[in-house]
């Protein structure tokens, strides 16, 4: 009686299979209709604010049953699959592959995309300000050690405007090409990776010697041929060179967050749930920060973040990034940038852009 009540459910199981791959096939055609126009407009294939209107739409008519973060991963493959149908999409990432800047890209973009791992940030910035591909994906802040200078630091200068942006829930695993934790001696990762995961070290293997690696990728690799040794690094990095995952979630503060942008030519339009970054200059003076800063408040314009930075060529001048709620092209936002431009010595809109998804 089970056996036949399943049969049932798996027979009802392929229809629906079979109607999701016809929709899909639908789908794939309207997706290469939209690309025709698109090259005919001269528009880009990947359209970061239409984009997230879908994915808001599809939450909203998503029942109860399958989660949202499911629901998105599923869109996510096949908007990406979409884009590679009109036109072939190219990444740049702080690499080497299976680094968390290539997961969160990946996370991104899908994985019917061409990535291209950089060597450092500036080479991310070179590769797409020079043409050799379309968008970059680079790390800006960690919620546990603050911001990245280098990205920082090429914000500055960089004719390119942050398209979106992305946020990662940093997952550390112990990597090894064996099966057992016993008999591990040492631990390889990046510095800072050591430091998250010290505490959970010290309880199961304090008597490991840490060694320091280039990267979470780099020390992966190296111990694909050390049964007695482990990498602390990604799932992925687990995937891509074929090791085992002796433990997963070993960082010692769960809450860890790296926030990444996607830098790339032009601008995105309003979708109503807007984040925009700039980054300007104050007049050497006592309250200057505080005028400032005084259109926002006037204007009720929630600042969601405010860093200064040193000016490397003047001892004790500072600049200030700052993101704030809101598109450039809202009328409040636009008046409230005219203040701001009165009361400074410089003004840079870095971009504006759709919020992400914090701690998906």
């Amino acid at each position: 009686m089970t056996s036949t009540r399943l049969d049932l459910l798996r027979h009802d199981l392929k229809e629906t299979d079979r109607k999701i791959v016809k929709l899909l096939n639908e789908r794939a055609d309207l997706s290469v209709k939209i690309g025709k126009i698109k090259a005919e407009d001269g528009l880009d294939v990947y359209d970061a604010a239409e984009e997230a209107k879908n994915f808001e739409c599809m939450g909203k008519v998503n029942g109860e049953l399958l989660p949202e973060k499911y629901l998105r991963a599923i869109f996510r493959e096949i908007i990406s699959a979409s884009r590679a149908l009109q036109k072939p999409i190219t990444v740049a990432f702080l690499g080497p592959e299976a680094t968390f800047s290539h997961l969160a890209a990946q996370s991104y973009f899908g994985s019917s995309t061409s990535f291209f791992p950089q060597t450092t940030i500036f080479h991310v910035f070179d590769e797409v300000e020079k043409g050799k591909v379309e968008w970059g994906v680079v790390p800006v802040e960690n919620s546990l050690e603050g911001s990245i200078n280098l990205t920082l630091d090429r914000l500055i200068l960089t004719p390119l405007m942050i398209r979106a942006e992305i946020f990662l829930r940093i997952s550390h695993c112990l990597l090894s090409p064996g099966e057992r934790i016993e008999g591990i001696t040492r631990i390889y990762s990046i510095p800072q990776v050591l430091a998250q995961c010290q505490g959970w070290i010290r309880a199961n293997l304090p008597q490991c010697v840490l060694v320091e690696a280039e990267s979470t990728a780099a020390a992966a690799k190296r111990v694909q041929k050390e049964n007695d040794s482990a990498a602390i690094g990604s799932r992925l990095a687990a995937a891509t060179y074929g090791l085992n995952i002796l433990s997963e979630g070993i960082e010692d503060n769960p809450s860890n967050t790296t926030r990444f942008l996607v830098i790339g030519e032009g601008k995105i339009t309003i979708t109503g749930r807007d984040k925009t970054s700039i980054l300007f200059g104050t007049p050497h003076t006592p309250g200057a920060l505080y005028y400032a800063l005084e259109p926002f408040a006037e204007r009720k314009i929630n600042l969601m973040k405010i860093e200064s930075y040193p000016v490397k060529q003047r001892l004790w001048e500072y600049l200030f990034f700052v993101d704030f709620a809101g598109h450039v092209d809202d009328e409040e936002i636009k008046h409230c940038m005219e203040g701001l431009r009165k009361k400074t010595t410089f003004l840079k809109i870095l971009g504006s852009y759709p919020r992400g998804e914090e701690g998906r």
